[in-house]
């Protein structure tokens, strides 16, 4: 609903943050459960951020292979937070992206995002 300035932050990504070992047996109970789509977003090696029950706006947001976002992960007393940072400048009304940067896997995701620079898969 408003322009974006290159650097400036659009949202931070929020949910119930957990240990990784809690983040993979959500992930199957959701599978089993039918939720077709879990938010767990990594923040490091032994955190993840659970965004599928206890989110905000910033877990809808779309992957693109040529974002005009990205996540980082800052500290903020001493609690890791994951924020979206526009890349460059966004005119009103244009959808918010960033690259989901997924692991290298053998079960690959196709990608559906259309950028000129698509890599085919999110993994």
């Amino acid at each position: 609903m408003e322009k974006i300035s290159r650097g400036e932050m659009v949202i931070e990504y929020v949910g119930e943050v957990i240990r990784a070992q809690v983040a993979d047996k959500r992930e199957k109970a959701y599978e089993r459960q039918g939720i077709g789509s879990s938010y767990l977003f990594r923040i490091d090696e032994d955190l993840v951020v659970d965004a599928t029950k206890k989110g905000n706006l910033g877990r809808l947001i779309n992957h693109s292979c040529d974002p005009n976002c990205t996540a980082k992960i800052i500290t903020i007393n001493g609690e890791k937070k994951i924020v979206i940072y526009a890349k460059q400048d966004i005119e009103l009304g244009s959808e918010i992206t960033y690259d989901y940067h997924f692991p290298i896997e053998q079960d690959k995701i196709p990608c559906l995002c259309g950028s000129a620079k698509c890599r085919g898969t999110l993994n």
